[in-house]
């Protein structure tokens, strides 16, 4: 009996004492993983914010006179000046007094179609 006690003894601590093998790769084990996390944070988070970018960008370079527009801020309005080269724009706010607003360009949330209008008013 106290000859197999020294050998699980002496198997114990053998285990204990040798170092821990095959986890020693520098790093590069967990190179995989984040090329995985970088592809998809492109796909989930910046290409779909560059399209919206371009879709905002392209609106912006289309926008013409008597355009309805949303603000960023709620306000709706009718383009009646676009000052091209200082960025801004002005609209008409009311109708009925004739009030007008000057915005930056980039404080024009949408454009909105005159069908979406029109189905607002029915």
């Amino acid at each position: 009996m106290h000859a197999l006690t020294q050998v699980l003894e002496t198997f114990v601590f053998a285990e204990v004492a040798e170092p821990p093998s095959g986890g020693g790769g520098g790093g590069f084990g967990m190179l995989p993983l984040f090329v995985i996390i970088g592809f998809m944070f492109y796909l989930i988070i910046l290409k779909p914010d560059k399209k919206r970018r371009k879709q905002q960008e392209q609106m912006l370079t289309t926008l013409k006179k008597n355009d309805r527009i949303l603000t960023h801020g709620g306000i709706y309005g009718t383009v009646v000046n676009i000052h091209t080269d200082a960025g801004d724009i002005t609209i008409k706010v009311d109708e009925n007094s004739n009030t007008r607003m000057k915005i930056t360009r980039s404080s024009i949330g949408q454009l909105i179609k005159e069908d979406e209008d029109e189905g607002k008013n029915a």
